[in-house]
């Protein structure tokens, strides 16, 4: 009865004072009231949070979470491509968006070819890797690879474990071996002729017959030296030697170079230091160096630290790009008030 009784007062309320702005407010606390009386709840809508703290006013919109998409921000990761376009993936479904130029394409699923210049070679990435993500200047003829750039061929090698281009793709760095022992599918047709023998005696005369097969290879290909990793590229005067130089190939640390990291130190190809990375830093692979080789910025779980010390946080996915003819920083945030994923980006 009590139920009712609230019902009805909060129904004529509304008919005889919707016109009245200071009556309008008592309806919708009674209404409220009764809502709380029947369901136990109070019906508030829920603000967004602060802006981060990485927040910028001029920041651009990247993805808008609430129009097409439909993502909620927690589900979401982002990848930012070497040619600056972002993919965006919902991780409880199998579906991949890729923003480029402020336009959101997809959805995607995982086996799509275009998804090819997010993905990062690693152990378990097989023998064509650099084939299927860099077809434009790779192509394979038999067991052979050759690598096209600047109208011109380098090759055939037997294998090729690493192959970088800057942003601007006017420069390369490959590390190649001319011939290679066994190739993958020699050592396929190895493994089960071995494990199809009967007896140890046949076991002995495979093994005895692929290490001839193998001398004979190398003595054909050019000995010995034909097998070892070397590095191949277009940079003058080049001097890094993959098999005795520590350190590793890079060309995310500046916009338009590739350098070599050996972890305490950033230098060209020429062995000549461009930058040292304070103690704190060592090991990170996520490092920026400006365009004069005066500062340097590290990141690490959403906190982006210069070499200054001064910091930035709650941002992620920090990547150089060019724009306006000059080089810049810029990162993305979530804003929970736009529910969007947002980019800055600092003159670096």
């Amino acid at each position: 009865m009590k139920k009712i009784l609230l019902f009805l007062i909060s129904f004529f309320l509304i008919l005889s004072n919707s016109a009245n702005a200071q009556f309008g407010r008592l309806v919708n606390k009674v209404a409220n009231s009764v809502t709380k009386e029947l369901t136990g709840k109070t019906e508030t809508k829920k603000e967004p949070g602060p802006e981060p703290a990485c927040a910028c006013e001029d920041a651009l919109l990247i993805l808008d979470l609430g129009g097409k998409l439909q993502i909620d921000y927690a589900e979401l990761s982002i990848t930012v491509g070497e040619d600056g376009n972002i993919l965006a993936r919902d991780i409880n479904s199998d579906s991949y968006y890729i923003v480029k130029n402020g336009v959101t394409e997809g959805p995607y699923k995982s086996d799509d070819p275009l998804l090819a210049e997010f993905s990062k070679p690693d152990d378990s990435e097989d023998k064509d890797f650099f084939l299927k993500k860099y077809k434009s200047y790779i192509t394979r003829s038999g067991d052979k690879y050759t690598i096209n750039f600047g109208g011109k061929k380098y090759g055939p090698y037997g294998l090729i474990s690493s192959f970088i281009i800057t942003k601007t793709k006017d420069k390369f760095v490959a590390v190649v071996t001319e011939n290679v022992m066994v190739t993958v599918d020699q050592g396929k047709k190895m493994q089960e002729a071995m494990d199809n023998a009967k007896t140890d005696q046949e076991k002995m005369d495979i093994s005895m017959k692929y290490a001839q097969e193998m001398q004979q290879k190398m003595l054909q290909g050019g000995g010995p030296t034909s097998m070892v990793p070397k590095l191949i590229t277009n940079i003058p005067n080049a001097t890094y030697n993959p098999t005795n130089t520590g350190g590793v190939l890079n060309n995310t640390f500046k916009y338009d170079d590739i350098l070599l990291y050996d972890y305490q130190a950033v230098k060209d190809l020429q062995g000549k230091t461009i930058i040292t990375i304070d103690p704190s830093n060592y090991g990170t692979m996520d490092l920026f160096v400006n365009t004069s080789n005066t500062r340097y910025a590290s990141y690490n779980d959403g906190v982006l630290t210069f070499s200054d010390k001064t910091k930035l946080t709650q941002l992620f996915a920090p990547h150089l790009i060019k724009a306006d003819g000059k080089i810049w920083l810029a990162y993305m945030y979530y804003s929970p008030k736009k529910n969007a994923i947002m980019q800055c980006k600092l003159l670096f």
